[in-house]
């Protein structure tokens, strides 16, 4: 009790984060795809702006991302997102300017060069003010709304651990399976109602 459990967006919440990017800007495609990758992957926003092209198996239906202590995992990615990324990749190869270091990165400012996390950050907490959402969000909730919509649809604890990059278990379950506290007790509340208990 009285650890942080972080905010979690609905289904419909991500969806509306999405819906606010305007694809007739320049960045339009890149901030969908960006959303896209960081939620359907579960991402840490370090993770996805480190993301480069050549990380992304798409025909496999995975890509290799490099967490914390350039550890590596294979994360399943969704047609989805894959599909985001196909269309911004589009402007991302138009950019007239692309730095050698950056040269494999997959998301790039619009100098060519790779975004910051707070550029994420700023992103992001734009969308969500647009969306009407009046959770306090970061980059970090996409990541917990991802792992706890797994877990809520019956995702082994296990998977999510390697998906997420986690290398102990409780981390996992100390986030995750108290986040779901709350549904817990309103099956608790509703057999009890139902056997006058």
């Amino acid at each position: 009790l009285g650890r942080y459990l972080p905010s979690v967006l609905s289904v419909e919440e991500i969806d509306a984060l999405k819906a606010t990017v305007d694809m007739s800007k320049a960045e339009g495609a890149r901030n969908r795809a960006m959303i896209e990758v960081a939620y359907s992957c579960g991402l840490r926003v370090s993770e996805l702006v480190g993301l480069k092209i050549s990380d992304i198996y798409a025909d496999e239906g995975f890509i290799k991302v490099e967490g914390k202590g350039s550890k590596q995992r294979l994360v399943p990615i969704s047609e989805t997102a894959l599909n985001d990324i196909k269309l911004y990749l589009l402007d991302r190869n138009a950019l007239p300017v692309i730095k050698k270091e950056s040269a494999d990165v997959l998301f790039l400012n619009r100098r060519g060069g790779m975004l910051t996390r707070q550029m994420f950050f700023t992103i992001i907490k734009q969308c969500a003010l647009q969306a009407g959402i009046k959770t306090v969000i970061s980059p970090h909730t996409l990541r917990h709304s991802f792992a706890t919509h797994l877990v809520e649809n019956g995702a082994d604890l296990r998977v999510v651990q390697e998906i997420l990059g986690h290398t102990n278990a409780s981390t996992t379950l100390n986030f995750y399976v108290r986040s779901d506290i709350g549904r817990m007790k309103a099956a608790t509340d509703k057999f009890a109602n139902a056997f006058g208990l």
